[in-house]
């Protein structure tokens, strides 16, 4: 499975105040398990987001009972990718990659934040659109866009 190609991890969490955002460290964009760990350990609403190489976007988020949401824009890369393999399993134990470009996991995520599973399918339904930019799409539609770009530039990252 591919490997070591470029990627990051961030976490957005809202508290009173709004919403902030960090980065993560670059271990997690291939640990699963320690980014579930990294939204548990934030204050408030809080949500990872792990861009591999620009080719998929993983959402994790913990519901208050403590179970982990997950969202994987591209259930095909699991083919592919470790991370997106391993989001599959957890989304789906039985299930197989799909052929084609589809996302998988939790499509009503962020209902509760006012992006609905429609929207959220229009976004990660854009073909054309980079992994980033389905982020930046999510960010502003969420209100975090601000605060996520001086998340990824105080990194170095691209900025939305």
């Amino acid at each position: 499975m591919a490997e070591g190609r470029e990627g990051f991890a961030v976490v957005v969490y809202r508290e009173d105040a709004g919403w902030e955002a960090g980065m993560l460290p670059d271990a997690l964009v291939q640990d699963l398990d320690g980014l579930v760990a990294a939204v548990r350990q934030q204050p408030g609403t809080a949500i990872a987001f792990v861009d591999v190489a620009d080719e998929f976007l993983v959402a994790v988020r913990v519901r208050p009972d403590g179970e982990a949401c997950l969202l994987l824009s591209d259930g095909s890369a699991a083919g592919d990718w470790d991370l997106a393999a391993r989001v599959l399993d957890r989304i789906d134990p039985d299930g197989a990659p799909p052929e084609e470009v589809a996302p998988i996991g939790d499509l009503d995520l962020f209902g509760d934040l006012g992006l609905d599973s429609g929207d959220l399918m229009q976004i990660l339904g854009d073909l054309d659109a980079y992994a980033d930019e389905m982020l930046a799409s999510i960010a502003k539609r969420l209100g975090f866009a601000a605060a996520l770009d001086r998340a990824l530039d105080a990194a170095g990252h691209w900025a939305t």
